[in-house]
């Protein structure tokens, strides 16, 4: 088995992923599936699947990872209404302009499935051999699983991002499965060993710590693996949570490792302007790369 994949914990039994579709409307510029998943075993999964007006699909897809924030009523609605910090419109409406399917789930703990803290579910995971950030990563690949047996979606031509927690989902879903084929994180690229050194481990939440990942894996170690795909990694540059000296190390051996591989434009790492923060620099950035790449 994977090492990366078995620091995971333990994971539920893949079983067929099912959905009920509970509700659909049409906003402005696409048309949004309010469904409930079952595909862990454990709980529903309520999930956004926002398609184009326009066309029949095959459509492009682009898993959209919702951020933390402290927000935990938020989840999978800042798809469709942008956290404070993100730019408008949304990235629902932005992405289907472009012609994407954009699909979001609540991850363990936000909005409809809250109820239970964060720490309550790192405590009891933890007890049952099992760890949060990996049960997390679980539901998105299976979401992914779900969305790729669906007729209105190219599953050749699949995308990621996210801002913030749902930047470090881009990544590291980007490393655990091959199916996505650009990656784009923003406010996102945290290096562990840089924020041990800077004392910056409390200004994140507990939901993305594998216990022993640091025995075998850097951080660089995992985001090779994501390598030679196109990825944008952005930043801003006072963002005191993504420590620059982290970010320009890693942006150096991603370079690197691009290089190697013969596809040194597959790696675009953007320093904008802002601190922890969509800025609308980083909009158009995203914009282009995905354009181009997806």
């Amino acid at each position: 088995m994977d090492r990366l994949q078995a620091l995971l914990g333990d994971l539920p039994e893949d079983r067929p992923v099912t959905a009920t579709l509970l509700k659909q409307e049409e906003k402005e510029g696409y048309r949004l599936e309010c469904l409930l998943l079952d595909m862990n075993g454990v709980e529903p999964v309520p999930a956004y699947v926002a398609t184009p007006l326009q066309g029949d699909g095959p459509f492009p897809l682009v898993i959209f990872n919702h951020s933390h924030g402290g927000n935990y009523t938020n989840g999978r609605k800042e798809l469709i209404y942008s956290s404070s910090y993100l730019q408008q419109p949304s990235f629902a409406s932005v992405l289907a302009g472009m012609g994407y399917c954009v699909c979001s789930i609540d991850m363990w703990g936000f909005n409809e499935r809250g109820g239970k803290t964060e720490s309550e579910l790192v405590k009891e995971m933890l007890w049952q051999g099992q760890v949060l950030w990996g049960m997390m990563l679980y539901d998105n690949r299976r979401l992914l699983d779900y969305m790729c047996q669906r007729e209105d979606i190219d599953a050749s031509r699949i995308a990621t991002i996210g801002m913030s927690m749902g930047g470090l989902m881009a990544w590291w879903l980007a490393a655990l499965d091959e199916r996505i084929q650009v990656t784009i994180d923003i406010c996102g690229q945290v290096d562990a060993h840089t924020l041990i050194a800077k004392r910056g481990l409390d200004h994140h939440g507990f939901y993305s710590y594998v216990p022993g990942l640091l025995k075998h894996f850097t951080t660089l170690d995992i985001q090779k693996r994501i390598v030679p795909r196109p990825r944008m990694s952005i930043t801003g540059r006072n963002d005191r949570m993504c420590p620059i000296e982290g970010v320009e190390h890693l942006a150096k051996g991603l370079q690197e490792a691009y290089r190697e591989a013969g596809h040194p434009e597959h790696w675009q790492p953007v320093i904008a302007g802002g601190g922890h923060m969509e800025t609308l620099e980083m909009r158009r950035a995203w914009q282009a790369f995905l354009a181009e790449h997806l």
